[in-house]
Order: structure tokens, then sequence, then C-alpha cells
């Protein structure tokens, strides 16, 4: 129901009959001034409600998808607020680091989740490591074969930060670092950066209770990126 109102409020809003709500309204005043293209929430809202219809994934392929559709997208709406959107580079940028983070998110939340007897990493990985999903429910990071698969599980993530970063290099401006004006997005890969190089220093034991701590020096990692140019 709440996803339905938010359909029906985005249609509202593009039609510029926003209902009385205070967020319907600053969204169409954000709408309005920005430009900001009414497809891309719509996307986010449809990505979420099939999410909780099916919210394990078999393969990569459907989960790389599902995050194109809810971080990346996301990141297309502040590069439209940014007035950014129309930059080839920095939309293909935009949606490998919406994917990395997205993937950072679900393996920071996988003892959450395991704990309310979800898999959140695709089946084809940890089938491919003889995972078992009770296992991994009862024993946490003990359970066989679980580091292993949040290791392929992580490496997907950060293939596509370098590959982010990797795009800034090669298109040869300002020896590879990102422009002021579109840090304000890339800084999201910061957090993500962060927590996979402290996900490797356990040794890709996701349930290490250090990794739900957050990392002090991450505030002035984002200060020292931004002046950078470097996510």
């Amino acid at each position: 129901m709440r996803l339905q109102f938010w359909r029906d409020t985005i249609k509202s809003i593009a039609d510029g009959r926003p209902p009385q709500h205070p967020i319907a309204l600053a969204l169409h005043d954000a709408l309005q001034r920005a430009n900001l293209p009414a497809y891309h929430l719509r996307r986010i809202i449809d990505a979420r409600d099939a999410e909780l219809h099916s919210p394990m994934h078999l393969t990569v392929e459907s989960l790389t998808k599902h995050a194109e559709s809810t971080s990346s997208t996301y990141f297309y709406l502040l590069l439209s607020l940014l007035d950014l959107s129309s930059s080839d580079l920095f939309s293909h940028a935009a949606s490998h680091l919406g994917v990395a983070q997205g993937i950072q998110i679900l393996l920071r939340a996988l003892p959450y989740h395991a704990s309310k007897g979800r898999m959140i990493i695709p089946a084809e990985i940890t089938a491919r490591h003889g995972v078992r999903q009770e296992d991994v429910f009862h024993r946490g990071g003990n359970a066989d074969g679980i580091s292993d698969a949040v290791f392929e599980f992580a490496t997907v993530a950060n293939d596509n930060l370098l590959t982010a970063r990797e795009m800034f290099k090669q298109s040869g401006g300002d020896g590879g670092k990102v422009p002021r004006v579109a840090m304000p997005v890339f800084l999201y890969g910061l957090p993500t950066r962060d927590y996979l190089g402290r996900l490797e220093a356990v040794n890709f034991d996701a349930f290490d209770p250090s990794l739900q701590l957050r990392d002090w020096k991450l505030p002035w990692k984002v200060w020292r990126g931004y002046y950078r140019g470097e996510f």
C-alpha cells in the first residue's frame, strides 16, 4: 500500500497535482527546479516492490540489475540535481558505483539477514562454494564455505568500484581526478571502499563484530577525497 501511494504520488507530481504531504511537496519542488526524471523514481519504487516478493537472487546478474535499479538510479537522480546527467562518463561511472554500493550494503547487513533466516548472497555463488543456508543461519561466519562466498561477492563489488574509478583515469581529464562539481555523488564510493578494505582485513569474515563499528577516520577520508578528487 505504501509503494502504491508513492506510485500515485509520482504520477500526481508529474501532473502538477502533488498531494498535501511534506515529502511529496518537497519532491515536487525539486522536480520543478531540477527537472528530475520521474521515471527514475518509478524505477526505484518498482524495484523495491519486486524485492518484497522475491528478496533472494539466484544469480549475480539478477542482483546487479536490482542494484542498478536502486542504488545506481539514486545516483542518476543526484546527477540530475547537479545538472550533470547529460554526461555519459558520469552516468556510466555512477552505474558501476551503484552496483558496488548495493553489494557493500548487503554484505554489511549479512549478519542481520542471516539472523532472520535470509540469505542475501546470490545462490550461484553459495552453491559454488558448498554453502548451506541453514548452516549460515546457525553458525554465522563459522559455516563451511561462507568466507569464500563472501570473498567472491565482495570481488564483484570491488571490480565495479575499480571500473568506476578507472573511467575517470581513461577520460584523460585533470590527471584522472573526478571534477569537483561531481564529487558530491562520487564521494559515496569512499564508504564502500572503506568497508571492502576492512572486510579484507578480517579475511572476509562478514560476521566479524568489528565490521559493525563505524570507522572514526571515515569523515577525514571523505574530506580528503573531496579535495583530491578521488574515491
